[in-house]
C-alpha cells in the first residue's frame, strides 16, 4: 500500500485478496489523499471497486456505453435495443468524454435538472438513469453514489377499465372506417383474451391452435406473461377473419412463423414475415372521433362541422373515448374477469403477470360482487320468514352458511389472495 504523486495529485496503489488496485485520490492535500485511500481499501474489500486490470472502468463513457449496449444487446429483443439505444444518445452527449472514474453524483443530479428543464418526464429520466447505472455498476462505480442519485417519482396507474356505453362506442366506431379494421380486431382479441398489444403484434401462426382453439404467448413482457389462452367465441371469429384475410393477400400456403399482424407500414403489400410495428395512428384517430350534436356526423375534432349543410360549431365536443390508451383494454379484460368472481389464480393464468396492486384493486372489485350476493340471501331470509337469531345460533345452519360462502369462493379466494400478498411481499 503506497501513496504517490503525479503532477501535484495523490494516487494511491494497493492490492486486496491478489488484486491490485490503482486509483487517483483527485487531491493534492495528503491528509485528505489518506482518508480516500482508506475508503477505496473497504469498498475494495466489500467487492465494490473495480480493479486496475479491469479496463472497462477506464473508459470514456461513450466507449464504456457503446461496449455495454453491443453487450446488451444479445439478452433483448430488436425493439429493446432500438429503444435502450434512443435513450442513451442524451447521455453520450451530456457526459461526452469523461471517464467513468470522474462520473459523480453531482455530475448525474446536474443531467437530470438539465433534462428536466428540457420538460423530459420522469418516466424518461428514470430510464436514461438506467442506462447511466447498469454502466457504472458493470465498472463497479454506481455503488459509490447510489445513496445520492435518488429515483424521481413516477405515477403508477394501474390503468382504467371502459364502461359499457365507452365499450360500445369503441367498436362501433372502430368499425366505422376501413383503415381502423386492423385496430378493431385487435380491440377485440385484447377485449376477450387479455393479451398486450406487444403480444398481438409478435403473435405467429404457429401460436395458434384451430383444433383446440387456443392461443399460446411464447414472449411476453415478463415469464410470467408466457401463457396459453383458450379462445371465447369473439376472439375466435376474429382469428378465422384474420386467417381468411391473409388467405386472399398471400395465398392459402400460409407459413408457421408468418405474422397473424403483418407488417404493412410504407409497403405496397403486408410483409408476413415481419410483425406489425403498431397501430398508433389508427387508435388515435378513433378515440379522438366525436360526433357533431346537431347531424350526427362522425369525424375528426375541430372547429365547425364538416357537413356543408350543418356546419354547427363543434369546437367544444370531446370524445369520451379520448386519451384512451390501448392497454386499457387488457385492464377491462382483467376487471370483467374479476367482476364474474373469477379466482387471483384463474385470472393471473389467464393474464400472466399481474402487480400486486392491481390484484388488491380486483379483489376490491370481487368482493363488492361477493356483498351484492350475500345481501341478496338476506333478503330471501327476510322474506322467506327466518328467525335470524335462531339461524345464527343453530349449529347444523351454521354448517349451512359455511357452505353458501365456500360455493361462493370465499375461504379459497381469501387464501389465493393472502398467498398472492404473502409472495408480492417478498
Amino acid at each position: 500500500m503506497s501513496l504517490y504523486k503525479r503532477k501535484n495529485t495523490w494516487w494511491t496503489d494497493f492490492s486486496v485478496n491478489g488484486q491490485r488496485f490503482r486509483e487517483s485520490l483527485d487531491t493534492s492535500d495528503w491528509r485528505e489523499a489518506q482518508a480516500k485511500e482508506k475508503e477505496l481499501i473497504a469498498q475494495a474489500q466489500a467487492g465494490k471497486l473495480s480493479p486496475a486490470g479491469q479496463s472497462f472502468v477506464r473508459l470514456a463513457f461513450p466507449l464504456a456505453l457503446e461496449r455495454y449496449l453491443e453487450d446488451r444487446s444479445a439478452h433483448v429483443t430488436p425493439r429493446s435495443k432500438r429503444t435502450e439505444s434512443d435513450h442513451a444518445k442524451p447521455l453520450k452527449e451530456y457526459f461526452a468524454a469523461i471517464p467513468l472514474t470522474r462520473i459523480t453524483a453531482e455530475n448525474i443530479l446536474a443531467y437530470i435538472r438539465k433534462r428536466k428543464e428540457k420538460g423530459m418526464s420522469n418516466v424518461t429520466v428514470n430510464m436514461e438513469i438506467g442506462i447511466l447505472r447498469r454502466v457504472l455498476k458493470r465498472g463497479k462505480r454506481w455503488s459509490i453514489i447510489a445513496d445520492d442519485v435518488p429515483r424521481l417519482p413516477e405515477q403508477r396507474d394501474i390503468g382504467r377499465a371502459l364502461t359499457l356505453d365507452e365499450k360500445t362506442r369503441l367498436l362501433k366506431v372502430a368499425a366505422a372506417k376501413p383503415e381502423w379494421d386492423t385496430a378493431r380486431l385487435a380491440a377485440i382479441l385484447a377485449l376477450n383474451t387479455t393479451m398486450r398489444g406487444c403480444e398481438l403484434k409478435g403473435l405467429r401462426w404457429r401460436d395458434v391452435d384451430f383444433i383446440e382453439r387456443t392461443i399460446t404467448i411464447r414472449r411476453s413482457k415478463t415469464a410470467a406473461g408466457e401463457r396459453v389462452i383458450p379462445l371465447n367465441a369473439n376472439a375466435w371469429g376474429v382469428v378465422l377473419s384474420l386467417r381468411d384475410d391473409a388467405k386472399k393477400e398471400f395465398g392459402d400456403n400460409l407459413q408457421p412463423d408468418w405474422y397473424v399482424f403483418p407488417h404493412a407500414e410504407g409497403y405496397s403489400k403486408p410483409d408476413p414475415t415481419m410483425p406489425m410495428t403498431g397501430w398508433r395512428s389508427a387508435w388515435r384517430s378513433l378515440t379522438r372521433t366525436v360526433n357533431c350534436p346537431r347531424c350526427g356526423l362522425l369525424q375528426q375534432p375541430a372547429k365547425i362541422c364538416e357537413s356543408d349543410e350543418c356546419k354547427a360549431d363543434i369546437s367544444k365536443v370531446k370524445s369520451p373515448l379520448h386519451g384512451r390508451r390501448f392497454h386499457d383494454l387488457r385492464h377491462h379484460a382483467i376487471t370483467e374477469l374479476a367482476e364474474s368472481q373469477n379466482s387471483e389464480r384463474t385470472i393471473m393464468a389467464i393474464a400472466g403477470h399481474v402487480s400486486s396492486r392491481m390484484l388488491e384493486h380486483y379483489g376490491h372489485i370481487r368482493m363488492d360482487a361477493k356483498r351484492k350476493a350475500l345481501e341478496g340471501l338476506s333478503g330471501k331470509a327476510v322474506t322467506g320468514g327466518y328467525d335470524t337469531k335462531n339461524v345464527t345460533n343453530s349449529d347444523g345452519e351454521a354448517v349451512l352458511a359455511t357452505e353458501v360462502i365456500e360455493k361462493n369462493g370465499g375461504d379459497d379466494e381469501t387464501r389465493t389472495r393472502d398467498l398472492c400478498r404473502d409472495r408480492a411481499a417478498f
